[in-house]
């Protein structure tokens, strides 16, 4: 990627979605060759990680957690037709997986979500809301993500969540310095070396499986929704998620898009990215399944490995429900001996070029302002970083324009 002139950078969200870019998009086409490949398994770092610990520490269904996230790549790449990611709600998935929070939470918080999302995404607000969104504070918003993505790369390796403990043993360090050494190389030849860490996560996964392999889905549930989990789930889930699933699967994958793909990703916008993230949320809350976002991380990851069409998407969307109606009643235990320094790597990757995304700003106050977002959002609260900066951008151009006027 590389960063527009000072004279065309958009200033807000809604202002650039005409914008150019010099790292385009193939707009309406749709390819399958090695790099789309490569980029279609680049975001699996943040997916395989929560997935499991959901299936494994929280009971949920195997298939009930891969359904919505396939469903939503292949309606997001049909409606959007560049490489929109689909991860996990992660602040939601967090504090699930911390509490032991049940089914029935997990799918009231799924649910209320996805209301919420839809009305926005249908009223058109989110559209209207993002033009008083300026392009720092976006990008501190998008360093906030970075950081969290390097975050979470060294807790998978400093403290790997319970369905993964066993990747503590010394062969999965060794297969760890390998991947280490594969993603050095990843500026040179970053489509290959992609496709060889996944490979290498399925041998680890194969040699590492000794169950017995059960064909077709594992059982769904419709859950068992009460007052008490809608509660649970509005403060304990809900509240936290808001900020960042506004913030970043909204404001700011639409923003990625437009700087990553140009014309070719006009369709992306806030209020549709909400309305299709709502809608599969509903689905998810419907089956007691995984609460499912986009992220400009996401797409930061699928991008910089090497997709640039619908290709990759709809392939990961593809495997995702083959894999859930296929085997389903085995992939908790597959899934868990997916390697972690592989993951590691691929997070730590994304989350770096992630951060990058902050070269297109040219104006030391620019900078300021998205440091302090990011600083603030990772470290305390996103939802304060943004009202602060907010209140801060749009005072300085009020207080600039009054004296201007007086003086």
């Amino acid at each position: 990627m590389t960063g527009s002139s000072p004279q065309a950078l958009p200033r807000t969200v809604a202002d650039g979605f005409a914008a150019s870019s010099t790292s385009q998009g193939d707009s309406g086409q749709f390819r399958f060759d090695r790099a789309e490949l490569a980029g279609a398994v680049a975001d699996l770092g943040v997916l395989v990680p929560i997935a499991v610990a959901l299936i494994v520490g929280n009971g949920l269904s195997p298939t009930a957690v891969l359904l919505p996230a396939g469903l939503l790549y292949v309606m997001a790449v049909l409606l959007y037709r560049v490489p929109v990611p689909v991860q996990p709600l992660k602040a939601f998935g967090a504090i699930a997986i911390a509490q032991g929070l049940g089914s029935s939470e997990i799918a009231a918080g799924a649910l209320l979500m996805g209301g919420i999302f839809v009305v926005l995404g249908a009223s058109g607000w989110l559209d209207r809301v993002a033009k008083v969104f300026p392009q720092p504070i976006i990008r501190g918003v998008q360093l906030s993500v970075g950081l969290l993505f390097c975050q979470l790369a060294w807790n998978l390796t400093t403290a790997p969540p319970a369905a993964f403990s066993d990747h503590v043993q010394p062969a999965w360090w060794l297969m760890g310095a390998g991947a280490v050494v594969a993603v050095a190389a990843l500026l040179m030849r970053r489509h290959n070396v992609t496709l060889i860490l996944v490979v290498l996560a399925i041998v680890g996964m194969v040699v590492s499986y000794h169950g017995p392999l059960t064909l077709g889905p594992s059982s769904l549930h419709i859950p068992q929704l009460s007052i008490q989990a809608f509660t649970t789930a509005a403060i304990a889930l809900v509240l936290p998620q808001l900020p960042l699933t506004f913030a970043n699967s909204c404001l700011a994958t639409a923003d990625a898009a437009r700087t990553y793909f140009g014309p070719a990703a006009d369709r992306v916008r806030p209020g549709r990215l909400a309305l299709t993230l709502g809608v599969a949320n509903l689905l998810a809350g419907a089956i007691g399944g995984m609460p499912v976002c986009h992220g400009a991380g996401g797409m930061t990851a699928h991008r910089s490995f090497g997709a640039r069409t619908g290709g990759a998407p709809i392939v990961l969307g593809t495997v995702l429900l083959v894999l859930a109606v296929a085997i389903g009643a085995s992939l908790a235990a597959a899934l868990a001996g997916f390697p972690l320094p592989i993951l590691a790597g691929l997070l730590a990757v994304a989350g770096v070029l992630h951060i990058a995304l902050l070269k297109d700003l040219r104006q030391p106050s620019d900078w300021a302002m998205a440091i302090a977002v990011g600083a603030t959002g990772f470290l305390s609260n996103l939802a304060i970083a943004l009202a602060g900066a907010l209140l801060i951008w749009w005072g300085a151009k009020a207080f600039s324009t009054l004296r201007r006027h007086y003086g």
